[in-house]
């Protein structure tokens, strides 16, 4: 399903709604909140609104007689069966409250999907821009394995330490051989933004070529490559029920039992995503240190005596997030890092450190009870809190949000919420249920550059980083 219209015309339709109903008025959420909205609103009026022949021509399907709907779960066998109740299948509303709500998102590129299978492309620079399938030589390539026959060794991957090989030798079809492929198992061409090869614009010294030898080498190539990656929208879904007793009683105290409903099964659904975004942030920033084999772990000793105090000892745990930064900065060569998850009790210290700028977000709606939310700002770095980590949880994620177009996460939704409200047959009492369809894809060759973490310890172990003396 193809937007119709331009982003501009999207943007300008939709960002005064969203404004509107969320408070969200930051720039880059209401670009894609926008772009999701418009085809969102696309899919309900393709599956909602549209005409049926029957029972007759041009006619809008009725509702039907009172029947549990095919997607629900846990209740007899599945049928085929629409369902029944009064109210649309799925609420543009309650989509734009869980796209407000999920502060991981902040976290990492949104590109919304217009369908529940899509692609994502996404750019990136290679050496001679050649093909491993089929290749000729010269090409250059990385590998685990060391150079045969001809070929030589021209570097040494700074992200995961595999030799760069330079193809010198032609497919040996005499030999059995098939492609590059057959000759290094593990060959995958070589990202030129993240990897350098030493002399590649020179001589193999890394010197420039004196003008003779410049006038008679041809230049060497790089390619720039369009890579894309199939997705396939995977869901969360919850449903509940309340009584008609409880919505009788309910409308006493002026509370909307079912609107009560729909609200909890949204905050599980946003706390589900958030813990999911996190999890994949915390093992690509895993995989990154262990790559890299650098520790930015802190330890904060027990003040002595003299100038020493735990002001100057809290002091170190910025010093670690500036670290982490510059160390994404370092390996993904795309920038520093500019966000940091930490848990209550780290933001407790890095609170209490003079210097620090309390930076609240405009979107207080993001602000919701047990979901991530922001407390302010570390020399550019967003510091966000994730209240659901236990106090004395110790790690610190420090990432890099990109546009989409490099390595790293990026959240591609689907449908953010879908609601269905039914009347069950029995006690004709109405059950909720809401599903999110979407899909968290890792990018790019190297995804985890955009990730560190660190730990913050006490005397050399896990301990009250607060009162340290």
């Amino acid at each position: 399903m193809a937007n119709l219209i331009n982003e501009a015309e999207i943007r300008e339709t939709w960002s005064p709604i969203i404004e509107s109903a969320t408070g969200i008025n930051d720039a880059s959420k209401l670009a894609w909140m926008s772009e999701y909205c418009h085809n969102h609103k696309l899919y309900e009026d393709a599956n909602i609104m549209s005409l049926s022949n029957n029972p007759g021509p041009m006619n809008i399907g009725g509702i039907g007689a009172v029947a549990l709907p095919s997607d629900f779960g846990g209740i007899g066998t599945a049928g085929t069966a629409n369902g029944s109740g009064d109210k649309a299948p799925t609420l543009l509303p309650l989509a734009m409250q869980v796209a407000a709500q999920t502060i991981g998102l902040d976290l990492v590129p949104v590109v919304p999907m217009a369908g529940p299978m899509g692609l994502l492309s996404y750019l990136d620079f290679v050496y001679e821009g050649g093909r491993l399938d089929n290749a000729e030589a010269p090409l250059y390539i990385k590998t685990a394995n060391a150079a045969a026959g001809n070929d030589v060794l021209a570097g040494t991957s700074r992200i995961d330490g595999k030799n760069i090989l330079r193809i010198e030798d032609e497919i040996d079809t005499q030999g059995g051989e098939t492609s590059i492929a057959s000759r290094y198992a593990d060959a995958e061409l070589v990202a030129a933004l993240e990897d350098h090869i030493p002399g590649f614009v020179g001589q193999s010294s890394g010197q420039p070529f004196d003008r003779a030898t410049g006038e008679s080498t041809a230049d060497n190539l790089m390619g720039l490559s369009l890579f894309s990656k199939a997705i396939e929208a995977k869901t969360y879904q919850v449903a509940a029920a309340v009584t008609r007793e409880q919505v009788q009683d309910l409308k006493q105290f002026g509370v909307d039992a079912v609107a009560q409903v729909e609200a909890v099964l949204t905050n599980e659904l946003t706390q589900t995503i958030n813990d999911l975004i996190i999890d994949e942030i915390s093992t690509l920033a895993s995989a990154n240190m262990t790559a890299s084999g650098v520790s930015l772990d802190v330890d904060l000793t027990t003040p002595a005596a003299g100038g020493q105090t735990e002001g100057s000892e809290h002091r170190k745990v910025l010093t670690g997030i500036l670290a982490a930064a510059n160390l994404i900065a370092n390996r993904g060569r795309r920038g520093a890092g500019n966000y940091a998850v930490v848990g209550p009790q780290v933001a407790t210290l890095i609170q209490s450190v003079a210097g620090f700028v309390p930076n609240p977000f405009a979107n207080t709606a993001t602000q919701a009870a047990g979901a991530i939310y922001p407390v302010g700002s570390v020399a550019g770095v967003q510091v966000y809190t994730n209240p659901k980590w236990a106090w004395s949880y110790n790690t610190i994620l420090v990432g890099r949000k990109g546009d989409g177009n490099g390595p790293g996460l990026v959240f591609m939704p689907y449908l953010m919420a879908e609601s269905v409200q039914t009347i069950a047959e029995g006690t004709m009492a109405p059950k909720v249920a809401v599903k999110s369809r979407f899909a968290l894809v890792a990018a790019g060759f190297h995804p985890e550059t955009q990730y560190a973490s660190l730990d913050v310890k006490v005397n050399g172990s896990t301990g009250d980083m607060i009162n340290i003396a």
